[in-house]
């Protein structure tokens, strides 16, 4: 892999206010993930109409988290959809997280939706399918992955979550967890949320466990691998 290479992040969401400012934006939390200085960057503000042209102006992709479901009905979502489906088509290495992993799912014939389970945040646990191998990564979300499209292969999976992570071809994946979120801006993020939207009893205990490890590291670099071509999951 050299420096050449040319990731585009479409940002499905702005963060904003107090978080924002402190933690940067999506497009910066996942620069500061992926080994900072190897790839150069394309951010395309996509929630707001900002569209690249081809799967092929950048030479790999990362589609952001949102506070947005994919069921809204937004005008810049059924085109999100047909460039997901573009991407897959492309071959160009592609990795979707949380929003992104639920609008892959829905532009390739699968479904999400609210859980009736209600929220899964702070550190959560998931097995590998392939290894069995158990993973821990902070997530927050209601929404999640409800049907898995034709053809794809579950590759992450917990009981709160059982389409966790998606494989739609050697190239192309798609995660519920944030590997990009640092555990200061998961503290503030649920203290923010605590009691307005996420109940203040599943924030609490969120909050008691954050400090637990997890694997941010470790998926930070599978995300480079997979992004630079190296690496399948």
């Amino acid at each position: 892999m050299t420096n050449s290479q040319h990731i585009g992040i479409l940002q499905t969401g702005h963060i904003g206010g107090y978080l924002g400012e402190t933690y940067g934006e999506y497009p910066k939390m996942f620069m500061n993930l992926l080994e900072p200085g190897q790839f150069e960057y394309t951010t395309y503000d996509v929630v707001n109409g900002v569209f690249p042209e081809s799967p092929n102006d950048c030479d790999g992709w990362v589609i952001t988290g949102s506070k947005h479901g994919v069921y809204e009905d937004h005008p810049w979502i059924k085109p999100l959809e047909e460039f997901c489906r573009q991407l897959v088509a492309s071959g160009r290495p592609t990795i979707g997280i949380c929003f992104g992993h639920q609008i892959m799912a829905q532009a390739l014939g699968g479904r999400a939706g609210k859980y009736a389970g209600g929220w899964g945040i702070g550190v959560r646990e998931y097995v590998m399918t392939k290894s069995q191998e158990t993973v821990h990564l902070l997530s927050f979300h209601q929404d999640q992955v409800l049907e898995a499209p034709k053809d794809t292969e579950i590759i992450m999976s917990s009981d709160f979550c059982k389409i966790g992570g998606l494989k739609y071809s050697p190239t192309c994946f798609s995660l519920q967890p944030h590997p990009e979120h640092t555990l200061a801006f998961m503290a503030d993020l649920i203290k923010d949320r605590r009691g307005s939207k996420v109940p203040e009893s599943v924030a609490d205990e969120a909050l008691a466990k954050l400090q637990q490890p997890n694997d941010q590291e470790r998926f930070g670099n599978l995300m480079v691998d997979v992004l630079s071509g190296d690496k399948t999951l």
